[in-house]
């Protein structure tokens, strides 16, 4: 099967045939995977027309680069408590082995 594209005119028109005539009727006319219908619906649910368009929304990268940063935060943290961990072993370690020394 051939790869089709839509306008963002052909997809509003397409979703509200769908409301209104039923969803699975329009799939079949159209011969479009549910999958694809419900893609479409939730863009247009959550972020508008705007939503059809190739890429990203500003607000959304933005949000992106504010995760990436708080996940490398996360990440630093990770490595500092591991780094604690493994000094406080080691400590530990010494100090058990010097007092195994002290009793015998």
């Amino acid at each position: 099967m051939e790869k089709r594209k839509f306008t963002v005119d052909q997809k509003l028109a397409i979703l509200k045939e769908a409301s209104e005539n039923g969803v699975t009727v329009t799939l079949e006319k159209h011969g479009i995977f549910p999958a694809t219908y419900y893609q479409w619906k939730k863009k247009l649910d959550t972020m508008g027309v705007e939503g059809f368009n190739h890429g990203m929304t500003p607000e959304q990268l933005k949000r992106i680069r504010e995760l990436e940063k708080e996940n490398q935060f996360l990440k630093e943290i990770i490595i500092q408590k591991e780094l604690e961990g493994k000094m406080k072993d080691e400590l530990l370690k010494k100090r058990y082995a010097l007092e195994k020394k002290r009793k015998l």
